[in-house]
């Protein structure tokens, strides 16, 4: 969940709790929480050289495959998981396999000839993914819906940079366990642990204003009404060690508008923050931004030049993701 300019960042739900909310009023996150992600269908990870008896080949690479390829289809079998595509090579016993793969916005059918291994097995030399992981942070939560979100920005693949298109996923509880300082031209990062066997939710909807989807109890510690941002000083909660949410002081340079969507210029003012994180860090990204008491928006990247500096987005358009209107929020 690495960028050149960093993106800060790879199921039984019990009954959302009722909690009393004032007119357009959130539960604020700040809390870090693990993401797991179930692609929708599998990504081409890489390409393996497959022994035969007759020497060594990469059918799947020879073919015109390509990392970050999103693999759909194999005929006219679709494919969701790994071991989908697995078992469909395995059982057409050395035919060619028809393989549908999405690549960006257009799709297409490649044919790749199976071949077997030394040991048997029937192969087509790839490395393939249909799960991402890491930690990211918990924006706000709804307590009228039961509908949160978090990270401010989407999940994208390692290789094509593009968002993963998903098919499920879920938040879990995480703590955060070290800080790396970012310092100009080397962003920093929090180092986390996810708590697996604790969900939080389900990952709903993956998309480039950050994760959605509906929480299995409260989240969030605190409130705020929603407002709108302006230049001037202002807080974002982030949290450094452990679980524990804290309030650090940063600067709205700039508000404006890019594709449609609310965009902030930050800057770190805290002189904790700076010392202890070098300014905004991998990891961070979702932490709520406060002004005036009220909740405005959430960090999404870092400036890697000056790691004191970097973005956000307006929570209107976060709230819009997560498909509340501001009808939605009334008491």
């Amino acid at each position: 969940m690495k960028r050149i300019i960093s993106a800060l960042c790879a199921l039984v739900l019990t009954a959302a709790l009722p909690v009393a909310a004032s007119a357009q009023e959130l539960m604020l996150g700040g809390q870090p929480v693990g993401i797991e992600l179930q692609t929708d269908g599998v990504v081409v990870a890489g390409f393996a050289e497959v022994e035969t008896e007759t020497g060594i080949c990469s059918p799947a690479k020879e073919a015109g495959l390509r990392e970050g390829d999103r693999i759909v289809q194999i005929g006219d079998t679709p494919v969701t998981a790994a071991e989908d595509l697995v078992r469909a090579v395995g059982e057409l016993q050395g035919e060619t396999a028809e393989i549908t793969v999405r690549r960006g916005e257009t799709s297409q059918t490649l044919p790749v000839q199976s071949v077997r291994s030394a040991d048997g097995q029937w192969m087509l030399g790839l490395w393939l993914r249909d799960e991402s992981s890491g930690i990211g942070t918990l924006t706000f939560y709804d307590p009228s819906s039961g509908r949160y979100g978090a990270l401010g920005h989407g999940v994208t693949d390692e290789t094509s940079g593009e968002t993963l298109p998903i098919r499920g996923g879920r938040i879990t509880e995480a703590q955060i366990v070290s800080v790396t300082p970012g310092s100009p031209g080397t962003p920093g990062e929090l180092t986390g642990c996810a708590e697996r066997s604790s969900a939080l939710g389900s990952i709903e909807k993956n998309c480039e204003k950050g994760i959605y989807g509906e929480a299995g109890a409260v989240l969030g510690e605190g409130s705020a009404e929603v407002g709108t941002p302006t230049p001037g000083p202002a807080s974002m909660l982030t949290t450094l060690e452990g679980r524990r949410v804290k309030a650090y002081a940063v600067e709205i340079s700039r508000v404006y508008t890019e594709e449609g969507v609310q965009r902030m210029l930050l800057t770190v003012t805290d002189p904790l923050l700076r010392e202890l994180a070098g300014g905004i860090v991998q990891g961070m990204s979702g932490s709520p931004i406060l002004q005036d008491g009220r909740i405005v928006g959430a960090v999404t990247h870092v400036l890697v030049s000056d790691p004191c500096r970097g973005f956000g987005i307006g929570i209107a358009d976060m709230l819009a993701e997560a498909g509340i209107a501001p009808q939605d929020l009334a008491a």
